[in-house]
């Protein structure tokens, strides 16, 4: 891929983010992941937390829907999606009316990298949380803090690097997500059009003229996956930290 993409320089790269809408797809992708990152990082940790800490009627069977989207083929997600939220639908159609579109705009990206990545986040926290020793926690609550207080004072600094870890997962995961967005996104240029669509349409010189071809789509293609493998990296350490934590309370 790298032969391919780079074999004449930066050429290919050029081309490919001289094409139409490009570097707005790219710079489209960066936004959602970072968003999916911050969201699925705080909901991913309360839902994390309630499943160690809360016991409450149906835990495991909501604990197994987490784990769905590891399950479901994420084309299915986006079918999904737009079987909830389409402009035909019920919910979809009420939205619409409301001026709050999901489907061919940027929202339904989100919630489609929001589905998908949901599962990274809960199942890094859950083990460090599992091991932490909860004695510092009922000291805390003896000397008077409250729930949230104990939290943020106590459980969160210990839970940060799962956190940051489960964090960088969605990131990475959500620059290379397809199956889940090509059919919630409606690929329109400049507006919903991703990196990952790009690449595939970069791949179709009808559509992007005679520079686009296989060696344009591999530049685009390694520029995506240098940023996963440094963020996985990053979470490699992030992990190895976390879990040498755990094992020091």
């Amino acid at each position: 891929m790298l032969q391919s993409g780079f074999g004449n320089g930066l050429g290919n790269l050029q081309d490919a983010l001289n094409s139409f809408g490009a570097q707005n797809a790219i710079k489209l992708t960066l936004m959602m992941a970072f968003l999916t990152a911050i969201i699925n990082g705080v909901f991913g940790t309360l839902l994390a937390y309630i499943f160690v800490r809360v016991p409450f009627p149906g835990r495991d069977l909501l604990s197994t829907v987490v784990d769905l989207p590891f399950a479901v083929p994420t084309l299915v997600a986006g079918v999904m999606l737009v079987a909830l939220y389409g402009p035909h639908s019920t919910v979809g159609g009420w939205l619409e009316r409301h001026g709050i579109h999901i489907i061919f705009a940027p929202l339904g990206i989100l919630l489609a990298l929001l589905f998908v990545t949901l599962p990274l986040v809960v199942r890094s926290v859950q083990p460090v949380l599992i091991e932490l020793d909860t004695a510092e926690e009922e000291a805390a609550r003896v000397l008077g803090a409250g729930g949230l207080t104990t939290f943020r004072k106590v459980v969160f600094p210990a839970l940060r690097p799962a956190i940051t870890a489960g964090a960088l997962l969605a990131f990475a995961r959500s620059l290379g997500e397809f199956g889940a967005i090509v059919f919630v996104s409606g690929n329109i240029p400049n507006k919903t059009l991703t990196a990952p669509v790009l690449i595939t349409q970069l791949l179709n010189p009808t559509t992007f003229g005679a520079v686009a071809g296989p060696g344009e789509a591999a530049a685009v293609s390694s520029l995506l996956f240098l940023f996963s493998f440094v963020l996985v990296l990053i979470t490699e350490r992030v992990s190895s930290h976390s879990l040498q934590r755990a094992a020091e309370l």
